[in-house]
């Protein structure tokens, strides 16, 4: 933690204003000023990142090396000022020149490296590595434009670039010796050397994570392409000027865009480039720190703990094999024991189709020598444990990246303990009983220094007045607000904090999308990836039999609802495309009837992200946590929502499981049916038909859809919806709806006595602390990577 002066603050950015920007003071603009207190604190950074750096090659200890192709790190400037304990002082120099912290930090965009939870977890757990003393370092990829800028166009989504690289990124250092060849294509001899025909480089882009009060960081490496082939004079000269900037082109492809639309074979074939590119480069670099200080690779599992985020590094297993084999000479078996001794795999859904598969013509012809590798490892896993056919890594010519990860695994961690749970029964069943005990769990979780102390100021002044300070790094301590449950006087604060936060989210909406919204209103929230399975549209239906129900009897005793909803779709997932227009189309039609006025509002936001989600979840009253049971493998907004004095209505599914167990289930919303029931209820060949026919709520809803009361311009236009539900409905909306309506109106009663309401509130956020991802973190250095904090 730096306790530097207002007036040393102010040199410092002073000289980057000037000598870094510059800039003279008068004709400084919002984004210089930012720039350099970007620069003054990353300085303030460098210093124990290289401590941290120089103590780690002292200890010669194991390092732990994250792979993921998400990395959603937000805003940065106020994360590491909060860390730093420097928010107030660069506050104080800011306003001493007529400049607005507020508009400073909101100047920053969000860096677009990743779309959801993924993502998010695997920020979450860079900082708690940091903050923990964790000598780790996070491999991603720099993207020039991440997923996408989300815009509604007449209640549609359209998908824009986004554009956060357009400006310079004052975070990371630039590191051009860092740079690895990475091959592809061409073909295999008889004497399995592969030719590639196509290379490109990865260069390295280092970020320092900074921990709680700076007393450790660690490295987030992005890799950017860069062509290996120079830019063709000759070419250019004779008039080809797309054919001479081809090969740069190219190559950028690789780190331009997160995800790119798969539906095409060129679009399947990038994707997988893109999650080899992140592999090898990663691995090249792994071995080549490790050489630097030892000269046995036999100890690289001592010394290396591999952190496989989910299939897109699935790669690391025959890529590691390759370069130990066919680069540093080693024999197959050795390699394959270090690879395997190295690599862990955390799995994230329990859905069979998320799994990755990739044809084996594609592998075979983009990566030809892993493909080989790919097929020796299945020949040997099939013989090993004499498993049945249809549990081999290559079926029906296609590569199954899942199965590929567990095999090649020492462990392989679920992220909640229903999620581990339903792992070995369901998806991973038949491999947990090839290989007893590799299967752990590690509940997810997220920071509380981003989460409460930066998104939340109002709820952590009341925290630190009730129960001391500290409790930033040992969220346990939020146990100690149970011993003042009876004190009206903080039950009472933590319903004026968030208050607070509601009106100024209120005044948000107001400027932000011309939507006045009544802050004394229930802001009920669901914000996360659009996915049939999240269960978005069960959500609306309510929200359809609601103002239905208001409009029948306008004078009834209402509880306000503002609906929030916020999340993007895939841009090839068309039914979650049609699930956003619905509701949208929806959201038109409510906030525009006079009759309903404020007592029923819905809000979407476009592009929702981390900033948007730090407006959104220090406000909300009630969490909209409704997946169909046994399809969440964990959810993490579930636990922010929860740490922020939110209510939770959703089902037991994922780490809702375990919230509703640390808070106490009289403290929980619980609705809709069990794993079990979900999967006897997929047992019933009519099941949505029954379900609706028993519902006249539903029946209604569904009869105002096909009506096109939503949809006056075209009145069908949501038909696909409604016969989805009636003829199908995979995610059991229909058999959960009647649960989950009478959920909400006990949520309605309770909501009228702000006393009780705030009672619950207490309780949610004194359960909420084992949901620190410091306690999650300490978990794998335990349990998984065999890692001592250097602290």
């Amino acid at each position: 933690m730096h306790d530097l002066s207002a007036e040393a603050m102010r040199v410092r950015i002073d000289q980057h204003l000037t000598y870094t920007l510059g800039k003279d003071k008068p004709n400084a603009s919002l984004y210089d000023w930012r720039m350099a207190v970007s620069y003054a604190v990353r300085d303030l950074i460098v210093e124990p990142w290289f401590a941290a750096t120089r103590k780690t090659y002292q200890a010669q200890g194991k390092r732990v090396y994250y792979l993921s192709m998400e990395f959603l790190i937000g805003r940065i400037l106020e994360d590491a000022m909060v860390n730093l304990n420097l928010r107030d002082t660069v506050a104080q120099v800011l306003d001493a020149e007529g400049i607005s912290i507020a508009d400073l930090i909101e100047d920053e965009p969000d860096a677009a490296l990743g779309n959801g939870g993924l993502g998010r977890l695997a920020a979450c757990f860079l900082e708690s590595m940091s903050t923990l003393a964790c000598p780790a370092y996070g491999y991603g990829i720099r993207y020039e434009h991440g997923l996408f800028r989300q815009k509604f166009e007449g209640g549609r989504q359209v998908e824009h670039p986004e554009d956060w690289l357009n400006q310079p990124h004052p975070w990371e250092f630039e590191r051009p010796e860092a740079r690895y060849t990475i091959p592809f294509k061409g073909f295999v001899d008889e004497n399995a050397t592969w030719h590639p025909s196509e290379t490109v480089f990865a260069r390295a882009y280092d970020m320092p994570v900074i921990g709680w009060q700076g007393g450790w960081a660690n490295t987030l490496r992005l890799w950017g392409a860069h062509p290996t082939e120079h830019f063709d004079l000759e070419r250019f000269n004779a008039g080809d000027h797309t054919a001479a900037a081809a090969p740069e082109a190219l190559a950028r492809t690789l780190s331009r865009v997160l995800y790119p639309e798969d539906t095409t074979d060129t679009g399947k074939e990038l994707r997988l480039k893109q999650e080899f590119f992140l592999t090898s480069a990663a691995l090249q670099d792994i071995l080549r720190r490790f050489l630097s200080e030892y000269d046995d690779l036999e100890m690289l599992p001592q010394k290396v703990a591999i952190q496989l985020n989910d299939t897109h590094p699935a790669l690391a297993g025959p890529e590691l094999i390759r370069l130990l084999t066919d680069v540093h000479g080693l024999d197959w078996d050795t390699a394959k024991r270090i690879a395997s001794g190295c690599l862990n795999y955390t799995n994230h859904t329990l859905l069979p189709e998320a799994l990755e598969t990739w044809s084996t013509w594609l592998m075979g012809r983009v990566l030809p020598r892993h493909m080989d590798i790919i097929e020796r490892i299945d020949t040997e896993h099939r013989a090993a444990t004499g498993c049945t056919p249809d549990l081999g890594i290559v079926l029906h010519d296609q590569v199954h990246m899942g199965t590929l990860a567990f095999v090649m695994a020492s462990h392989v961690n679920g992220v909640s303990a229903l999620h581990t749970d339903l792992m070995k029964e369901t998806v991973f069943a038949d491999l947990d009983g090839l290989y007893p005990a590799k299967i752990v769990n590690q509940t997810n979780g997220v920071t509380p220094r981003r989460w409460i102390k930066l998104s939340n100021p109002a709820l952590s002044k009341v925290l630190t007045d009730v129960i001391g300070a500290g409790w930033e790094s040992d969220l346990d301590k939020l146990q100690g607000l149970l011993a003042h449950e009876e004190d009206y006087d903080l039950r009472d604060a933590l319903g004026a904090a968030k208050r607070a936060n509601k009106v100024a989210l209120s005044n948000w909406t107001a400027d932000t999308l011309g939507v006045a919204i009544n802050p004394d209103a229930m802001f009920d929230v669901q914000i996360k990836r659009i996915h049939e399975y999240k269960r978005q549209l069960l959500n609306i239906f309510e929200t359809i039999a609601r103002w239905s129900a208001i409009r029948a009897n306008p004078t009834g005793d209402w509880t306000p609802r503002v609906k929030i909803f916020g999340g993007k779709a895939a841009p090839g997932y068309f039914i979650a495309k049609d699930i956003i227009h619905f509701i949208n189309d929806v959201a038109h039609t409510i906030n525009n009837d006079p009759v309903t006025g404020d007592l029923l509002k819905v809000i979407y936001p476009a592009n929702y992200n981390v900033s948007m989600a730090q407006r959104l979840i220090p406000a909300t009253d009630l969490s909209e946590q409704i997946s169909t049971a046994g399809k969440e493998a964990s959810g993490t907004g579930n636990m922010k929502f929860t740490m922020n004095g939110a209510l939770t209505i959703g089902t037991l599914d994922g780490a809702n499981v375990e919230i509703r167990e640390h808070v106490g289930p009289e403290n929980f919303f619980l609705f809709g049916m069990t794993a079990v029931e979900v999967q006897a209820r997929y047992q019933v060949p009519d099941h949505a038909r029954q379900a609706i026919q028993a519902s006249q709520s539903l029946q209604d809803i569904l009869q105002m859809i096909v009506e096109g009361r939503f949809s006056p311009d075209d009145k069908t236009r949501h038909n696909g919806l409604v016969d989805a539900i009636w003829n199908h409905d995979p995610f059991l909306v229909a058999s959960d709806f009647d649960s989950y309506l009478a959920c909400q109106s006990q949520v309605d009663s309770l909501f009228a006595q702000p006393d009780d309401w705030n009672r619950l509130v207490l309780r949610n956020i004194a359960g909420s602390g084992y949901f620190s991802s410091d306690r999650t973190i300490k978990g794998y250095m335990n349990d998984i990577w065999d890692v001592k904090s250097l602290g």
